[in-house]
């Protein structure tokens, strides 16, 4: 196991009950998109590389991992694919919201990133063709995340069902790509995978624990495993940091200063190289679809243990 680093403090436990007492009266009560999870919900957990971990809060309570799911399918897309992945989507931050469709039409249906709605949709196709169905491509990004959080994650089917109920706006966003040819499968079975993914149930712990990896220069620390080659892990960090928080991405990088992905779940998952895997979870968001409280949260944290990368 790697060492633990020797700047961080003796306690930890403390230093996060200490955030989250700041952090959880900044979420507000608007805006809150998961029934019964409102502001009185917060949870932040820490996992170091060697296996120590540090939580506070709602750190085992579950929820819908949604637009987080997206780092895992890149990462499967990267086992499968490579690099080829982006041949079909971008690495720039698109400055729009993340199910905008005038983007996508104005760049000929290649999405700007993997990260927001129509990359995620596209990078679900290139796994469907790279594993040779869409069960297998749920499969795949399932098995990797359960993997990684060392535990068997399965989809909620209440929020399953909402997905497919509001799945229209991604099912156009695949008939459109499929008409500039950058879609290669039946539209609504690879829009059906990604909501599946979307609706696996996760918790702050587990995310926290599952972002290791990247932190880890793409090793499992759990396992020694290698997930990703090292440039590829790193690539997939610049990615984070640079559109992983959507339109807000920016703003992000200046308070936070490390690789983030959320979801508007209300989950903020982030790594920092060398160090651990974090997680923020609290479920009312902001206008750019990120947590309130989880960003303050993590902003509280780089500033008092000095984990901005900038």
């Amino acid at each position: 196991m790697p060492p633990r680093p020797a700047d961080l403090p003796d306690d930890l436990t403390d230093a996060l009950d200490r955030v989250a007492a700041e952090a959880r009266p900044l979420a507000g009560d608007d805006e809150v998109h998961e029934p019964g999870q409102g502001p009185e919900r917060f949870g932040l957990a820490l996992s170091e590389l060697d296996g120590t971990e540090h939580v506070a809060g709602d750190a085992d309570v579950g929820f819908p991992v949604q637009s987080v799911v997206k780092v895992f399918s890149l990462t499967a897309a990267l086992q499968l694919v490579g690099e080829d992945v982006f041949e079909r989507v971008g690495r720039e931050p698109s400055g729009d919201p993340f199910d905008s469709l005038v983007q996508l039409e104005r760049e000929h249906g290649v999405p700007r990133n993997p990260f927001i709605n129509a990359g995620a949709v596209v990078v679900c196709d290139v796994l469907v063709g790279a594993t040779g169905s869409a069960e297998a491509a749920t499969a795949a990004v399932t098995d990797l995340l359960s993997d990684l959080v060392g535990e068997r994650l399965e989809p909620d089917p209440e929020v399953l069902a909402q997905e497919r109920d509001g799945a229209d706006l991604a099912t156009a966003m695949g008939w459109l790509m499929s008409s500039f040819g950058n879609f290669h499968h039946p539209v609504p079975e690879v829009v059906d995978a990604y909501a599946q993914l979307c609706s696996l149930t996760v918790t702050a712990r587990q995310l926290a624990r599952a972002a290791r990896f990247l932190a880890a220069d793409g090793v499992d620390p759990a396992t020694g495993e290698r997930v990703l080659p090292e440039p590829l892990a790193r690539r997939v960090n610049a990615v984070m940091l640079t559109c992983g928080t959507y339109d807000a991405a920016g703003q992000f990088a200046y308070d936070v200063g490390f690789p983030c992905k959320s979801g508007v779940a209300g989950a903020v998952m982030g790594d920092v190289p060398n160090r651990f895997g974090v997680c923020a979870w609290s479920p009312p968001l902001d206008a750019a679809g990120n947590s309130r409280a989880g960003r303050a949260a993590l902003h509280l944290l780089s500033e008092r243990l000095g984990l901005s990368l900038l």
